[in-house]
């Protein structure tokens, strides 16, 4: 999965930004449309600096976004402005591709003010994310220079009204009724007490200073080394110290027993709602619960054959038990499977020019996911490249308990979290110039999840999966994202337990029950977003099978590929037509 920094918490700011209302005029309107481009996104930039953070625009690396009351009005009504000045602009005077770009940045801010009665903030905490792994923000900020560093402790100086402000949602949020499930909530205490910590230099914010690039003075070293010890020492400690108290004392009590969304006010309505922002379809609930279904049996056949393929006489359960407790399947310590990932990873990127024309010119590597969202995260994820092109793609994994990190999950992951999938399609959509910021740096989770699930299956083309274990692993994956939409929509719209979801995981996926409980926690707090995957996955395996039998022996798998990349992460309705005027082009019957 791509894991934006802090998921659901920058999420829900991110959708609460606005755009700025100040421009001068313009004398035509395709500059009239990119300059509301620029300064929507340069007021998205203002309104939060983590997004910028991400996105490697170092302005506003010394500050936190204002989720005061007054703020978040204030965005939200800038979003209305926005849009009212877009459509000043006149649509039939654009080109196409300026065309497709307005009707974009329309539905993003439709969007935004769609979702706006639902107070996504309320919900801006989770068990794998929030305000308690914000010392995780460091690990995409530039610490090469004094200045560097001292932006940090200029953000670290500001982290107490930030805190404050977040504590102030929460209790509004408990008085609403839109808490997260206590099950969930329960998950954030230990973390929180990694930060509640007795002295700085125990703090995971001082990390930065114990580590200096060459190039910095030691008489420098030693000065911002005292500067952060009294900062964290003055500010952050007791600032999350007053967060910790208010949260066991007063948010975990106030929090939902259930774990389905549909238990907060107006809780159905926010999940048709996070279907159709996460999916970009038209789809319900039931019909989503329908394919998944229809998934989980196709892949149960298939898992099958595998099992005959090995010989083994049992049952599909137990044959995950076999999966999950053989020690042949899982690596001793966390460094081998550190290094078994690195591995896959640049034994894949040669294989590439195979399925692509055009690849990707920004780099990426191998991380160890953190240590404090580690034990409630899962299996890996990506956080992508800077757009100035400083900062590499990352492909975090998870090295906690590596005795419940299979073997045979490594090429699939990787093949999802890296190359052919999240880096090399997030890369090259940076790399086009042409396009707006909004369409480059921005996307849409049904696009870019879909294409990493559909780039697991490109590893049979590159020769990956050459044991039937390792097959099981791709099976095994697809699986997982097929129970998704079972669970995900039985939760959070058929009423399911948490324990409902977990068993149904349990019994159709050879996942690890560390994992499992993981992946369920996630879909709980995050509802809707798991839907993504497989919905994109399924719209790109058909319109591949669509042009492989109309163009025959003239479809051409890099030209496919390239085609559906050429235009960045975009809803699925707006691939369909793309990828049909290619295919009309490829038959000689139109235009790209």
């Amino acid at each position: 999965m791509v894991r934006r920094l802090l998921t659901a918490f920058t999420a829900a700011l991110l959708l609460a930004a606005g755009g700025d209302a100040r421009a001068a005029a313009a004398t035509t309107p395709v500059a009239a449309l990119h300059h509301l481009f620029d300064s929507a996104w340069e007021q998205d930039l203002v309104d939060n600096p983590l997004a910028a953070t991400y996105y490697g625009e170092t302005r506003f690396n010394d500050r936190w976004p204002d989720l005061s009351r007054a703020s978040l009005e204030r965005a939200h009504a800038h979003d209305g402005e926005v849009l009212a000045r877009l459509k000043r602009i006149p649509r039939g005077a654009l080109a196409g591709a300026e065309q497709l770009n307005y009707d974009l940045f329309k539905g993003e801010y439709e969007d935004r003010l769609a979702e706006w009665p639902f107070h996504t903030e309320a919900y801006g905490i989770s068990a794998s994310g929030g305000i308690q792994t914000l010392s995780e923000l460091s690990e995409i900020m530039p610490f090469e220079t004094v200045a560097d560093y001292e932006q940090w402790l200029k953000r670290l100086a500001a982290m107490p009204q930030f805190i404050d402000q977040t504590a102030t949602l929460l209790r509004q949020a408990a008085h609403d009724g839109r808490t997260q499930p206590r099950v969930l909530m329960e998950r954030v205490v230990p973390q929180l007490a990694q930060q509640v910590v007795g002295k700085a230099e125990d703090s995971p914010f001082y990390q930065r200073f114990t580590q200096f690039p060459d190039r910095i003075p030691l008489a420098e070293r030693e000065r911002l080394g005292a500067a952060a010890r009294t900062v964290i020492g003055g500010s952050v400690l007791p600032a999350y110290q007053r967060f910790d108290r208010f949260f066991r004392e007063e948010y975990l009590p106030a929090c939902r027993t259930t774990v389905g969304i549909w238990d907060t006010p107006d809780g159905e309505a926010y999940y048709r709602n996070r279907i159709r922002h996460h999916t970009t379809t038209g789809l319900t609930a039931d019909e989503i619960h329908a394919i998944g279904l229809k998934e989980v049996a196709r892949n149960r056949a298939e898992m099958q054959k595998v099992m005959d393929e090995v010989g083994f006489k049992g049952t599909l359960q137990e044959f995950f038990v076999k999966l999950r407790s053989d020690p042949q399947f899982y690596y001793a310590t966390p460094d081998e499977l550190y290094r078994a990932y690195i591995v896959t990873a640049k034994q894949i990127e040669p294989e590439l020019p195979k399925l692509f024309g055009h690849l990707y010119r920004t780099p990426f590597g191998v991380r160890p996911i953190p240590a404090i969202s580690a034990p409630n995260t899962t299996t890996a994820y990506y956080s992508g490249p800077s757009e100035d092109g400083r900062r590499a793609g990352f492909f975090y994994v998870n090295l906690y308990r590596p005795e419940v990190r299979p073997k045979y999950e490594i090429e699939v992951l990787t093949s999802h979290e890296s190359v052919p999938g999240h880096h090399l399609q997030i890369a090259i959509a940076q790399e086009l110039g042409e396009l707006p910021k909004f369409r480059r740096l921005g996307g849409y989770t049904a696009f870019i999840e879909g294409w990493g699930l559909y780039s697991e299956r490109l590893g049979y083309d590159i020769g990956l999966y050459k044991d039937p274990y390792s097959r099981f692993g791709q099976l095994t994956y697809d699986m997982w994202r097929a129970v998704r939409l079972v669970v995900d929509t039985g939760m959070h719209a058929k009423h399911w337990t948490r324990q409902q979801a977990i068993d149904y995981f349990k019994d159709n996926a050879a996942k690890t029950e560390t994992d499992i409980v993981n992946e369920i926690d996630r879909y709980i707090g995050w509802p809707g977003q798991a839907l993504a995957y497989k919905i994109g996955q399924l719209k790109l395996l058909a319109l591949r099978a669509e042009a492989e039998q109309v163009l025959g022996p003239r479809f051409d798998i890099r030209s496919f590929h390239d085609a559906v990349l050429a235009n960045g992460a975009v809803p699925l309705e707006v691939l369909e037509q793309k990828v049909h005027a290619w295919i009309a082009s490829q038959r000689g019957g139109g235009a790209h």
